[in-house]
């Protein structure tokens, strides 16, 4: 016989999680289907806004937002405040998906369409699902949980194709290199997997990657 469970246990327990996690895909759902078209910005939260990444990222934003893109981040500090920085200043949608963590994070200040996540899984589906493109900046492991996570919905077709841009080639050089001559050396990926995504190193470029795919060329 099932024990009874004390009323401030009551939402605790695993079964009753799952309207928790309904809720969120809800208002995910709700309010990001209203976007007509965004682009989604990862990075590390713990870059200064000194640092010459911070600039790309506000540069990048400001530039896709005023070709109708709303910019969706993560809501947080660091690259995550450079998306929603240059949106804004672009007059554009900017969206922040922050998520619930034991040192909390809080919303930038240029946010303006704010979402609360629980989960990160349900987060994660709010980044894909509402996204022409993702561009990848230096970050630490969210940063790579994303583009990895990304390029491998792309490589097993579970999602269309879409734009996938890694931002500084000398940041993530290291890793271009592990996937070429470790991962594919082994046979582990094809050759094609390596074009599911582009290097490019000025905010421009980001721009002509998105528009070239978007145009068919």
């Amino acid at each position: 016989m099932r024990k009874s469970v004390p009323a401030s246990d009551f939402l605790s327990e695993d079964p009753w999680r799952i309207f928790r996690i309904i809720s969120e895909f809800v208002d995910g759902f709700e309010i990001l289907s209203k976007v007509n078209k965004a682009v989604s910005i990862f990075g590390s939260s713990r870059t200064s806004t000194a640092n010459k990444y911070y600039k790309d990222a506000e540069k990048i934003a400001y530039l896709l937002a005023k070709r109708g893109y709303a910019i969706i981040t993560g809501g947080g500090k660091g690259i995550m405040e450079a998306g929603n920085k240059g949106a804004k200043a672009a007059k554009g949608q900017s969206i922040g998906l922050n998520i619930q963590i034991p040192h909390e994070q809080k919303l930038n200040s240029y946010v303006d369409t704010p979402l609360d996540f629980h989960y990160f899984f349900v987060r994660k589906v709010m980044f894909v699902k509402y996204a022409k493109a993702f561009v990848i900046m230096p970050g630490g492991y969210g940063t790579l949980d994303e583009f990895f996570e990304a390029i491998t919905l792309i490589q097993t077709g579970r999602i269309p194709r879409f734009p996938v841009v890694l931002f500084g080639s000398g940041y993530w050089q290291g890793v271009l290199h592990w996937l070429k001559n470790t991962v594919l050396g082994n046979s582990n990926i094809d050759r094609k997997d390596l074009d599911i995504f582009k290097v490019v190193d000025t905010p421009e470029d980001v721009v002509k990657s998105i528009d070239k795919f978007y145009k068919g060329d």
